[in-house]
């Protein structure tokens, strides 16, 4: 949230008057719905959003992207081929400028995890977008929901669909053509209800289960879920409605758990369902065994209590099925897992920052807002090439753990779900390269300079904010200097006692850390020449 501020009044009719002609003249400028468009993006440093951008692009048309840290996108592969610009849909003058000259305007933010407020400000966001793309002359707007249970009263939803539903009724009604798909559950490699779907097969062959693994419901591949999207910027301005969308199977939970684990080769799982386990113990449940958090376990478990089918497949008069149809669930997974296999996960369910985690850059003043910056600094000259080097630093973390003391690294990722963090076990995108942005444990890479520097904030619950900083920096020869900062801007008297308590430890965590690294460094180098001298030697009888 950048702003509190609101849409400022008309001052006169006349000033009315002239926003609708300006906004009529955009509009008779615009693409028509079969040509490329000019799309804007919201949520794009998110797990869909992310996704979407590269398919918009290949279908030809053109993308903005909205985003609070314009920073995150600029790895991504697709980012030289779009426009990034810095804003936040709850402030209403960065959403205005971003919805200029745009055709379709891709809504796939929430507020889900970010407090009991969550749906007030998903309130205000929508209100705020309708009424931006109405005053721009947007021609389209497109945003991606939550599926409802038939014959449910909303007030009996949990509150995150509600949320969504209402959501979809405030853009629904803001004069713009409208789309608002409602999906279920979306399967594909990262989504957050694939890695829950995931972790609790793969590491429970028994698991005492909820009794919402009995309600029914209809799974959609991801690729689906884009190619509709896509398919939205080309319909006719006469489409204004919501959209029920779903793949071909009608599955229960545990039909899904079961399915996963013929699917990845695992024994036959056993699951038995019991009544007493509430939304928030699932929650608990779910965030023990699975990298998701309970902020984000509860709605996805609450949203499961309701049977969550699709009345309808009228999009398929505007968006046709590919050849074959919709992705079936067993054909999904299998493609997740193999994108899991082969480290080609492009986007997760954690690329969102975490709600409620600290975003601020790392300070330059020492005396930054006026308050200590602590600082542990190690420096070691390593036996190794700056390649070397490197190599270890951008793959610390995920299963190659942190180079140093893993019961402390453990206990400090358990204490960090206890209390409603993220814990550990979000892992690495990838196995061996790291971009902006990127969730990396218990991190978030905040800056990374290829071959030289690697910068990470903390989004463990803290009292104050901490960065780490891992550098290779040449030392004139065949040798490279590491240097390692941690450093930690406490908040309030709790969080110069929690610098002081751990302090005595930095020795055996932090310093540990750099020797490690530096020792993995010089064994892949000397491993390195072992096999340059192996591939040189002649061949023997």
């Amino acid at each position: 949230m950048t702003s509190d501020e609101s849409d400022p009044p008309a001052s006169s009719a006349s000033s009315a008057s002239s926003a609708s002609s300006a906004a009529s003249e955009r509009a008779e400028s615009r693409a028509e719905p079969g040509e490329g468009a000019r799309c804007l993006v919201t949520g794009a440093t998110g797990y869909l959003g992310g996704r979407l951008v590269p398919e918009l692009l290949d279908a030809g048309h053109t993308v903005r992207c909205l985003a609070r840290s314009p920073d995150k996108l600029r790895d991504h592969p697709w980012a030289g081929r779009t426009e990034v610009v810095r804003g936040d849909v709850t402030d209403p003058e960065s959403v205005g400028a971003a919805m200029d000259g745009v055709d379709v305007a891709y809504y796939l933010v929430h507020a889900l995890g970010t407090g009991r407020d969550f749906a007030a400000t998903d309130r205000r966001a929508a209100e705020i977008f309708a009424a931006r793309a109405k005053a721009a002359g947007v021609r389209r707007v497109v945003y991606l929901g939550g599926l409802t249970p038939a014959g449910v009263p909303e007030r009996e939803l949990s509150p995150h669909l509600r949320s969504r539903a209402e959501v979809g009724r405030i853009l629904l009604g803001s004069g713009v053509p409208t789309v608002v798909l409602r999906a279920a559950v979306i399967i594909g490699s990262g989504s957050a209800s694939f890695e829950m779907l995931r972790y609790l097969t793969e590491r429970l062959p028994v698991m005492v289960t909820p009794s919402w693994v009995r309600t029914s419901i209809q799974p959609i591949a991801v690729r689906d879920v884009l190619r509709l999207l896509v398919g939205c910027a080309r319909l006719p301005a006469e489409v204004c409605r919501a959209f029920d969308i779903g793949g071909p199977d009608v599955l229960t939970y545990r039909d899904m758990m079961r399915r996963y684990a013929a699917v990845a080769g695992l024994p036959r799982r056993l699951i038995l369902p019991v009544p007493v386990l509430t939304p928030g113990l699932s929650s608990h449940w779910i965030g023990l065994v699975t990298p998701v958090p309970r902020s984000i376990a509860r709605p996805l478990a609450e949203s499961l209590r309701h049977e969550v089918i699709c009345r309808e497949r009228d999009i398929t008069r505007y968006v046709p099925d590919p050849p074959g149809g919709p992705v079936p669930f067993d054909r999904a997974v299998e493609l997740a897992l193999r994108r899991v296999q082969d480290a080609q996960v492009t986007t997760r369910w954690s690329s969102a920052s975490v709600p409620g985690a600290p975003s601020d850059p790392l300070p330059t003043d020492p005396d930054w807002a006026g308050g200590s910056l602590y600082t542990d600094r190690r420096e070691l000259t390593v036996n190794a090439s700056g390649t070397s080097l490197w190599r270890v630093i951008e793959g610390i973390g995920g299963d190659n753990g942190w180079y140093s003391f893993p019961l402390a690294w453990a206990v400090r990722g358990w204490l960090d779900r206890f209390v409603g963090g993220v814990g550990l076990r979000r892992g690495r995108r990838d196995a061996a390269r790291l971009r902006v942005g990127d969730s990396l444990d218990f991190w978030r890479v905040e800056e990374i300079e290829p071959g030289r520097l690697l910068r990470l904030r903390a989004e463990m619950r803290l009292p104050g904010l901490a960065w780490l900083e891992l550098r290779a920096d040449p030392d004139g020869g065949d040798r490279t200097v590491y240097r390692q900062r941690a450093l930690f801007h406490p908040r309030g008297l709790l969080g110069h006692a929690y610098w002081w308590s751990v302090s005595p430890f930095h020795s055996v965590v932090f310093g540990g850390m750099a020797r490690n690294i530096a020792r993995a460094a010089e064994a892949h180098e000397a491993a390195g020449a072992e096999a340059e001298a192996g591939a040189g030697e002649p061949a023997r009888n």
